[in-house]
Formats: C-alpha cells, structure tokens, sequence
C-alpha cells in the first residue's frame, strides 16, 4: 500500500497496459494448471514456482482491467457510437471468459464492477442496455456449451445447486449446512457477544476464516461488534468517495472509483451470503477475511486510491484546474 502510494497515478495507469495482457496470460496458465485450495472444488491458484506460494490470478486480473478502463475512458471518446466500445468490451471479455468456468461469482463481480465504470464514464444507457444483453447471451452460450461437454467445466452444477438452494423451501440438511451455521452462530451472538476467541461455530463452519467471518464476528462480538464493523465500511467507502468527487482529472475520478468498487462489492456480498441474503459464493471479506492474494490486491487498490488522493497538482505546479483538464487532455493523445 505505501508502495503504491508514493507512486503518481498517472503511471499506474501507464503501467496497466503491459500488466492487463500479462495477466491474461496468468488466467490462462491458472485455466489450464490452476490447482485448488482450502477444500474449494474449482482450481482458482496457480502456483509460482520460484517463490513456492500459491496466488489466486484472478484478484489480480480484475484490478488490472479495472485500472486499465479508468485509463480508457479518461481520455477523450465519442461514446455516443457503440463500436468505440469495442477495444474495452474486448479486454473485459478477453479476461472474464478465463475467469468464468472456474469461478461465476468472481466473474459476475468484475462485469458489475466494470459496468459501473462504464456508467460513470458516461456510456449511454442504449449501449449499456446492449452490453447486458450480449454478456446475458455469452452467458446462456456457456452454460450450453458445458451441458453439452461437462468435462470443459464442473461449475454449472455448482451454480444450479447454489440458487436451488437459496430459493428453494424443501432443501436438504447437507445442502443448506453452511448457510444453517452461520445462522447459529449470528443468532448466539445476540447483543454483545460471546467474547473473543470464543465462537463455538467457528469450529464446525466450513471457511468459517474467509467466506463466513461476518457471521463469526457476530457471534464474538453480537450485534454491537457487527453494527461496529458495517459503520467502519461505511466510514470508509465515505472516504473514497469523497476522494473520487475531489479529483481534479476525469482519470483521478474513475482511478478511484475503479480501485474502489472491488472493496465495496466483495464487502455486500460477503455480508450478504453471511445472512442469507443471497446464495453462497467464494467472495472474501476485505480486511478481514484470511487470503493472501486478497489482503494484497485489497492493499494495492488502497494504495492507487492514496495515490490520487495525495497528489495535489493544483498546490505542487499552481495551476487551475482548466490548466489540468487541457493538460491531462494533451495527455491523452501522447503513447
């Protein structure tokens, strides 16, 4: 993070775009050798074989596609043609379709994440209307595909089972144990909890460190302790945004926000398959949950946020802020 940090902005978005190929080549290495970690059915890492520790590409891919958007978009576009869309549709599609038959949850939170960028960049709503409909469609495409050949991907009946499970009334002891533990141990927690240390669920939850570790700091700490850890979310994702508002460039703006969104959904997905509010995923909880590919992705995007939030080129140089725009503007028609 503090590496980062001391970084400008700008060269991080310079920098995307050799690591967005380099880590589209690592999905496809993880597609073709990935190996599986903690019990999870679906090879997600791949290991480095020099440093001997094992890395989930995907983190990895998903900022730097997010990264290398913000840089898209922040230059000048007519956006109002949908074939000026076609170099970001391209990347987004390059990286999600190595993505998607070992993890649809990663894979949904990308796209979403990418469509707000393309949202907040200004791409008109008929377009936006379209993207869904084509990834709606890749998707069908997909999932027909591997009925057809299961051996491509062992995830479609994962999936059915997860929705099956969540929407369904008559649902099996074994299928629902997960989400029945969570809220065993949500429900012991009542107000103030059972102290630290002192969750008895943990013990029986599978991923009780990383999928569910809401549900077993509610336990530990009851409602109070939980309120608490939602209100510093809160507080933070305040904060960046606050930031976001007061960029001075269009790229500083969507740097952010790009950098951000990850943190933002993986929190509301966690908590919210925590509660059942939603169908179990493997989405971890930032900060919080054990992993290291996430605590390193979590603290880089921190630190691009950092970035542009403690590079004040009005004060350093003392120019305006139209002297930025133009100037920014001049930048983006140079290599």
């Amino acid at each position: 993070m503090y590496a980062v940090h001391r970084l400008n902005f700008r060269i991080i978005g310079k920098l995307s775009v050799a690591i967005l190929p380099f880590a589209i080549v690592l999905l496809i290495i993880t597609l073709a050798q990935g190996q599986e970690m903690g019990g999870a059915n679906a090879s997600r890492w791949v290991r480095i074989p020099v440093l001997g520790f094992t890395f989930q590409t995907s983190a990895f891919a998903s900022l730097a596609l997010l990264v290398w958007l913000a840089r898209w978009f922040a230059k000048p576009r007519d956006l109002e043609h949908f074939k000026s869309l076609y170099w970001p549709l391209g990347a987004i599609a390059s990286t999600l379709i190595f993505i998607l038959p070992a993890d649809f949850s990663t894979t949904a939170i990308i796209f979403a994440m990418a469509f707000m960028l393309m949202y907040v960049a200004g791409t008109p709503l008929k377009h936006l209307g379209k993207i869904i409909g084509i990834a709606a469609a890749g998707l069908t495409l997909f999932i027909l595909i591997v009925v057809a050949f299961p051996q491509i991907s062992n995830r479609v009946s994962t999936w059915k089972a997860r929705i099956v499970n969540f929407v369904g009334d008559d649902v099996s002891d074994d299928a629902s144990y997960q989400t029945d533990l969570a809220k065993m141990a949500i429900a012991e927690g009542q107000v103030f909890g059972k102290g630290p240390g002192k969750s008895v669920q943990k013990n029986f939850l599978p991923q009780s460190n990383s999928d569910f570790v809401f549900a077993i700091i509610t336990e530990e700490y009851g409602l109070v302790g939980a309120s608490m850890v939602i209100l510093i979310y809160a507080g933070l994702f305040r904060r960046i945004v606050r930031i976001a508002r007061r960029a001075h460039t269009k790229f500083g703006t969507l740097l952010v926000l790009a950098a951000a969104s990850g943190m933002m959904l993986q929190t509301l997905v966690n908590m919210s398959v925590a509660t059942n509010m939603m169908p179990v995923t493997g989405q971890t909880l930032p900060f919080l949950s054990a992993g290291g590919s996430s605590i390193w992705m979590t603290c880089i995007a921190l630190g691009i946020i950092l970035s542009v939030s403690h590079t004040d080129v009005q004060k350093i140089v003392g120019q305006s802020e139209q002297e930025l725009e133009e100037l920014d503007t001049l930048n983006a028609h140079m290599p």
